[in-house]
């Protein structure tokens, strides 16, 4: 770890002598988190946990007329989990490391592994919540047609090896390729986004017989999302639908939502929304193949949906959807922060017990609260409790115990100092 570090400072100070500016920050996030029932419910008459988890990140970067590059390195560990006379190396990974070269005034391309975020994070997000957050191998060309237009096109292609033959992706970033288009303009009050993304996983079909292959199946994922905002109302609406194939099954499934927000005075602001995302029946006579559970596959899916995470954060894929009416309570003044979010969540569809019989589509309410201090400009301290009253139905698709405490607390220390600074003019 530390000749990584070495090396690349080494070759940002040389980039100095005629690059415009260098900057080195850091981040230490410390987080305590108490879990009863968090992702699940609980089992019954079992106790939940307590840990610490850390992040800790060096970031590097510089940029001149041509030119930006970035590096941040990073480890991601629990509290204990390396012996005091031991070293934690293999927590220490390279979470981005690309440039971006500007072609033209309006053309550039970024390339290396990166964060890729695109609207509301609910496709493409960095998933910032998670301590090892989430980043992509990718290649993308930006076209700035103006102040208020711009496209970009970009590009991924993962393999585990350098064989010189062809082999099976063992599948660890979840797909094998991807190619996408997203376009963002705005228009006075109004924004618009579209996105066109084309994901493929790879799999052997007919395995075992004489006919055995490996193909990549490539599944659509497509929609716009419009915002409008004036004065002290906000408000969004989006439409994805996803088509073609994943391993081999036909895709048609479906996510839209609606969002609006008022803000009543500087302090205070409160806001109303509404999510589905199609899913599969139960019904145990239903005979249809198809996937119809949409997948917002590189989404921040902990922003949605709860901060219990009990819906696609590593769950619920290829199951009965999610309908999601929540309202959002917000305060802010001075260094002080308050949100407030309950979640009314229901099946998007039909789900039936062991005895075949159809069960009620209310799942259960969530209720979020957390506040946040800013102690300084690099210094922020955050805290949160979620609770969980699941219903039967819950309990039948989970798991668990709803009668068992199900609730998550935490609280999070954030250190961002800038530690160095440089121009050369």
């Amino acid at each position: 770890m530390k000749k990584v570090i070495y090396a690349v400072l080494a070759v940002m100070f040389t980039a100095t002598l005629t690059a415009q500016t260098f900057n080195l920050s850091a981040e230490l996030r410390p987080r305590y988190e108490s879990k009863n029932g968090y992702k699940t419910l609980q089992a019954t008459d079992v106790d939940g946990s307590n840990f610490v988890s850390q992040r800790t990140r060096l970031n590097f970067g510089f940029k001149n007329k041509k030119l930006k590059a970035y590096v941040s390195m990073q480890n991601v560990r629990v509290w204990g989990d390396v012996s005091t006379l031991s070293s934690d190396d293999n927590a220490t990974a390279l979470h981005e490391a690309w440039a971006e070269v500007r072609i033209s005034d309006k053309v550039s391309f970024k390339l290396g592994r990166q964060e890729i975020v695109y609207d509301d994070h609910r496709i493409f997000g960095s998933v910032g919540w998670a301590q090892q957050a989430r980043s992509h191998d990718a290649f993308i060309i930006k076209h700035v047609f103006n102040k208020t237009n711009r496209l970009d096109v970009g590009f991924a292609l993962n393999s585990d090896n350098q064989a010189g033959v062809d082999h099976l992706y063992s599948n660890v970033t979840g797909y094998k390729d991807f190619q996408y288009g997203w376009y963002h303009g705005n228009f006075d009050k109004i924004g618009v986004s579209f996105l066109l993304l084309n994901t493929g996983i790879e799999s052997i079909k007919n395995a075992g017989l004489p006919e055995e292959k490996q193909v990549i199946n490539h599944m659509q994922t497509v929609g716009p999302r419009v915002t409008f905002k004036t004065n002290g109302l906000s408000a969004n609406t989006a439409v994805y639908l996803q088509t073609g194939k994943r391993i081999d099954t036909d895709v048609s499934a479906l996510y839209y939502t609606g969002n609006v927000a008022y803000k009543i005075n500087s302090d205070f602001k409160v806001g109303l929304g509404y999510e589905y995302l199609s899913g599969k029946t139960q019904d145990p006579t239903n005979t249809d193949t198809k996937i119809k559970s949409f997948a917002p596959l590189f989404g921040t899916n902990h922003k949605f949906n709860g901060w219990m995470d009990y819906f696609y954060v590593g769950n619920h894929g290829n199951s009965v959807g999610l309908q999601d009416l929540n309202a959002t309570f917000v305060y802010k003044k001075g260094k002080f922060s308050a949100k407030l979010i309950p979640h009314l969540f229901s099946a998007a569809a039909d789900v039936y017990d062991d005895t075949a019989n159809k069960m009620s589509a209310n799942l259960g309410t969530e209720i979020d609260l957390t506040i946040g201090y800013k102690v300084a400009k690099d210094i922020t301290i955050s805290a949160g409790y979620s609770k969980m009253f699941a219903t039967d139905t819950m309990e039948q698709l989970k798991g668990g115990d709803k009668g068992e405490r199900n609730c998550w607390s935490w609280v999070m220390f954030t250190i961002k100092p800038k530690l160095f600074s440089h121009t050369i003019k």
